[in-house]
C-alpha cells in the first residue's frame, strides 16, 4: 500500500493539531508538514512533495484558492482537499475551478475527514450535490452550446458512459457496481478517459461532461 503523505495548512493552531490527531494514527497516512498561510504552503508543497494538501480557504495574505492555483500549476500530481466551516458554495466553486480535487467541512467526523484524504489520494473528487450543481450553473451561465471537446470523438461507448457516471458523482465503486464492471476495469476506463481528453482530474471532468452536453442541468444520480 503507497503511504499517503499529507501536508496541513490551516492559519488556527488547533486546527492543525486536530488534524494531526485525526490522520496520525491512520495506516497508510504520513503528515509530513504544517502550514499557517498560503505562503508557506506553497513552500512546503516544494519542499515535501506532499500526495494530499489539506488547505484552508479563508486565511489572510495568500489564501486557500491563490495557493491551491499555485500549487496544481507546480505539481499537477499534488490532490488539494479544500477546509473550511462555511458551506460556502461561491467560495468552494470557485478553489474546485482553480484546480482543488474537493472540499470538507471542518467539523466533519474523523472518519470523514480519513475517508476524503483517501479518495482524493486515489484521484476521486470529493464533491456534494449541492456543489456539483454550483460548478454546473456557473458554466451554464456562460454558456448554453454544447462545446466540441478535442479528444472526445477518441473515447469509446463505454468510456462514454464511465464519463457521464462520473460527472453525475458516482465513485468507482459506485460505477463499477452500476455497469457491472471490475473496479480495476473502472480506473483503468478512468485513466483512458482522462488522458484522451487531457483533463487533470474528476472536478474537470464534470465540468467537462457539462461543456460537452454529456449531461444536462436536472440529471441526477441514477441510484435517486
Amino acid at each position: 500500500m503507497k503511504l499517503i503523505r499529507v501536508l496541513i495548512c490551516d492559519d488556527q493552531p488547533v486546527v492543525r493539531a486536530g488534524l494531526r490527531l485525526v490522520l496520525r494514527p491512520e495506516p497508510g497516512i504520513e503528515v509530513v508538514g504544517e502550514a499557517e498561510d498560503g505562503f508557506g504552503a506553497v513552500e512546503a508543497v516544494e519542499r515535501l512533495s506532499p500526495d494530499v494538501v489539506l488547505m484552508d480557504i479563508r486565511m489572510p495574505g495568500r489564501d486557500g484558492i491563490a495557493a491551491t492555483e499555485l500549487i496544481r500549476d507546480a505539481r499537477a500530481d499534488a490532490h488539494v482537499l479544500i477546509l473550511t466551516n462555511f458551506d460556502d458554495d461561491d467560495l468552494v466553486r470557485e478553489a474546485l475551478l482553480s484546480g482543488a480535487a474537493g472540499f470538507i467541512l471542518k467539523d466533519a467526523p474523523p472518519e470523514q475527514i480519513v475517508e476524503a484524504v483517501r479518495a482524493v489520494a486515489r484521484g476521486e473528487a470529493m464533491l456534494t450535490p449541492t456543489v456539483t450543481r454550483s460548478l454546473i450553473d456557473a458554466f451554464t451561465e456562460q454558456s448554453h452550446t454544447p462545446i466540441a471537446l478535442p479528444g472526445a470523438d477518441q473515447l469509446s461507448a463505454r468510456e462514454r458512459e464511465v464519463w457521464r457516471l462520473i460527472a453525475l458523482g458516482l465513485s468507482n465503486g459506485e460505477i463499477a457496481e452500476h455497469l457491472v464492471l471490475g473496479e480495476s476495469t473502472v480506473k483503468t476506463h478512468v485513466r483512458r478517459i482522462l488522458g484522451k481528453l487531457g483533463a487533470r482530474d474528476r472536478v474537470q471532468l464534470v465540468v467537462m461532461a457539462f461543456a460537452a452536453g454529456l449531461i444536462h442541468p436536472g440529471e441526477n444520480h441514477p441510484e435517486g
